[in-house]
């Protein structure tokens, strides 16, 4: 089965098969009008099938599992007490520690009284609070592979009672490495259990990883996710290297909105943000070597409009799940096509419309023309304004010969920012102050499995497998999957 966004039709969150409660708090929280992702996964993520999704970023895959999930779990249990705990049941891996808080934070907007049911297991937090939290009794753990992993080795948590698995952004998990990770957790779970698969690429390699994890899956491809949305301009500047940061600061003073600009390395993220707010722009950064809580602090700045300008690295930015980003800079090229659609996928989502600009060197219009052909698009090229102020990159000093003392030396450096076309000296120190940003424009019972079908063993777990499962949907025996 495929569910395409021409075949899901007009529908509400009330019109699904889940509990009167459930429908009440997705209204309290706002969720009025599901996407077309949710519209398509959840009907039969709620009978029990296997879901593997394909979609853009930004289409509202969180509530298309998380809905299903907390269905699934007020069903067949209850919240864990001080006197009677109940096991994991319910296990979400994703790529990044953000992308993880969000999804947390999703819960606990739809389940806003169980704030203990649910746990944050991933690096860059504390090992001894998580496993505190999971000694609790939680049936929704939230994670991402490496920590996991290393509790899994360390017998800090227990999976075998799982009863629902998600993997979400499968491919940014591959390519950051996490597959060994990954195959070391699912073996860990039960074979009976339902699992759904999320991923903005589907190629062969990906293929080829899921299908061990899922039977029968239905298939939700929403939207073309190998190229751009429709709704992103493409546009390119063919601008000098040392012309990039004027070029950037003259869009910034000209077109109103928020930017997210993106930075091949962690040392240019910090030139860029660094120069940015020297210029008077409220600027945030993130990247790897950032610590957790700068990149949480971050991320909230950026999300509530207090700064205007994110500058982040690929790897930084795949957990960013921010709406209303108006624009996208590549700073730098990025390394290949999967890349850029990731990149330019954070603007124009949820309908609205954005803009995605590239800034190419002379020496990188091949690859930017290759990028055209690759992804069947087709840019706005424009050339940069050839007397904008050039940016003066520090040069190496001599400690020893410089005049004063080597710290004065190093710290006029600082100073050195820009020349202009006429050969006259913006000095840095003497930077307008940072202007303040005003936002402008910008889960019913499973269904069955073939019990002869698929290798999975039907048996009797206590809280998950078949406890509580009407005859007929995935209780064994010869019943059908009953889509």
């Amino acid at each position: 089965m495929k569910a395409t966004a021409e075949t899901t039709n007009t529908v509400t969150f009330t019109d699904f098969d889940i509990s009167d409660s459930l429908k009440a708090r997705l209204s309290a929280a706002g969720f009025i009008t599901p996407t077309p992702v949710q519209a398509g996964a959840i009907p039969p993520a709620i009978e029990g099938d296997d879901i593997l999704a394909t979609a853009s970023t930004g289409t509202g895959k969180t509530l298309s599992f998380l809905i299903p999930m907390i269905e699934r779990l007020e069903e067949i249990s209850v919240a864990s007490t001080r006197g009677k705990k109940t096991p994991v049941l319910a296990l979400i891996l994703l790529p990044t520690r953000e992308l993880a808080m969000q999804v947390l934070e999703q819960f606990h907007k739809i389940c806003p009284t169980q704030k203990s049911d649910a746990v944050l297991v991933c690096g860059g937090l504390s090992e001894n609070t998580q496993i505190e939290q999971i000694s609790r009794g939680p049936r929704l753990i939230v994670a991402t592979p490496g920590r996991l992993e290393d509790f899994l080795r360390r017998k800090a948590v227990n999976l075998r009672d799982v009863d629902m698995l998600v993997l979400d952004e499968v491919d940014r998990m591959l390519d950051m490495g996490f597959l060994p990770a990954i195959r070391r957790i699912v073996a860990a779970l039960p074979k009976d259990r339902q699992t759904m698969c999320y991923s903005a690429t589907l190629d062969a390699n990906i293929r080829e990883v899921v299908k061990d994890y899922v039977v029968d899956p239905v298939r939700i491809e929403i939207g073309t996710t190998s190229k751009p949305s429709d709704r992103v301009e493409l546009r390119v500047y063919t601008v000098m290297q040392d012309q990039k940061l004027s070029q950037l600061d003259k869009m910034l003073n000209e077109e109103e909105g928020t930017y997210l600009v993106f930075s091949r390395t962690k040392h240019g993220a910090d030139r860029i943000g660094r120069k940015l707010e020297k210029l008077g722009h409220t600027t945030e950064i993130i990247h790897g070597d950032r610590s957790q809580s700068q990149r949480t602090a971050a991320l909230k700045a950026f999300s509530l409009g207090k700064s205007r300008v994110l500058v982040a690295t690929d790897v930084a930015a795949r957990g960013i799940d921010i709406s209303n980003i108006a624009h996208v800079v590549n700073y730098d090229l990025p390394n290949g096509s999967d890349d850029f659609v990731h990149r330019i996928g954070r603007t124009g989502r949820a309908g609205a419309k954005g803009v995605a600009t590239t800034f190419v060197t002379p020496l990188e219009k091949g690859d930017a023309r290759k990028l055209e052909r690759e992804l069947k698009i087709q840019f706005q090229w424009h050339e940069a304004d050839k007397n904008l102020a050039k940016e003066e990159r520090n040069k190496p000093l001599d400690l020893n010969t410089a005049s004063g003392s080597g710290l004065d030396a190093l710290l006029q450096m600082e100073t050195r920012s820009w020349k202009n076309a006429d050969g006259t000296v913006n000095e840095s120190s003497d930077a307008a102050p940072a202007r303040p940003y005003n936002k402008g424009r910008n889960g019913s019972a499973r269904g069955g499995r073939s019990g002869s079908g698929g290798g999975r063993s039907q048996g009797n777990r206590p809280h998950g497998g078949n406890a509580g499962r009407p005859a007929g949907r995935r209780s064994g025996g010869s019943s059908s999957r009953g889509r």
